[in-house]
C-alpha cells in the first residue's frame, strides 16, 4: 500500500497516519518528522530547514526531494509507505512520479483530508495547550501563515491527483474514528 496524506496542517494527517501504519503494517514518511530529526541533531541542512519553519515557510524542493528519495530506498519501504507532508508543490509531485517511475513502483491512492481553518486553530491551539511542549510552528500566527501557503501552493494538488484517478477526499473534521473508516473505504473503493 502506497498512500499520500493531503490536508492542511492540523487536518488530522499525523493522527490518521500512525492508525493506518497499524493497520497495513508500512511505515510513515513525514518530511516533517525527518527534518525535525535533522534540526534536532543541528546538520548543516537541519539548522537551514530550522530557519525557513520557523518562519512557517516550505523548505526547498531540492533538500525535500532529497530526503524522500533516500527514504524510499529503505527496506522497510518495500511492502509500501504513508507520505505525510510531502509532496507540498505540484513540482514536488511531479518529481515523486518520476523517483517512484525509477524505483518501479506507483501509488495506491492519495487522501484528501479536508478540513476547516478557523477549526485547525482551535485544534493547534489546544493540542499546545495539552502538550505542554508545543513545536516553534504551533501557534496561530505561524499556522495561519502556513495554511495560506497550503491554499497557494498545496491545494492545486487535489487537482492534479484527481486528474490521476488517484484522489480520496474524506472529511476531517468528523471524529478520528469516523475518518479513519472514511480512509478505510477509500482505500478500498
Amino acid at each position: 500500500m502506497r498512500l499520500i496524506l493531503l490536508g492542511p496542517p492540523g487536518a488530522g494527517k499525523g493522527t490518521q497516519a500512525k492508525i493506518l501504519i497499524e493497520a497495513f503494517g508500512i511505515p510513515q514518511l513525514s518530511t516533517g518528522d525527518i527534518l525535525r530529526s535533522a534540526i534536532a541533531a543541528k546538520t548543516p541542512m537541519g539548522l537551514a530547514a530550522k530557519e525557513v519553519m520557523d518562519r512557517g515557510d516550505l523548505v526547498s524542493d531540492a533538500i525535500v526531494n532529497g530526503i524522500v528519495s533516500e527514504r524510499l530506498d529503505a527496506e522497510d519501504c518495500k511492502p509500501g509507505f504513508i507520505l505525510d507532508g510531502f509532496p507540498r508543490t505540484i513540482a514536488q509531485a511531479e518529481a515523486l512520479d518520476m523517483m517512484l517511475i525509477d524505483k518501479g513502483v506507483k501509488l495506491d491512492a492519495v487522501i484528501e483530508i479536508k478540513a476547516d481553518a478557523d477549526e485547525l486553530v482551535r485544534r493547534v491551539n489546544q493540542r499546545a495547550k495539552e502538550s505542554g511542549t508545543a513545536r516553534p510552528d504551533d501557534n496561530e500566527e505561524v499556522l495561519r501563515k502556513r495554511l495560506n501557503v497550503y491554499k497557494e501552493q498545496t491545494a492545486p494538488l487535489v487537482a492534479y491527483y484527481a486528474e490521476e484517478g488517484l484522489l480520496r477526499t474524506v472529511d476531517g473534521m468528523e471524529p478520528v474514528e469516523q475518518v479513519t473508516a472514511a480512509i478505510k473505504a477509500a482505500i478500498a473503493h
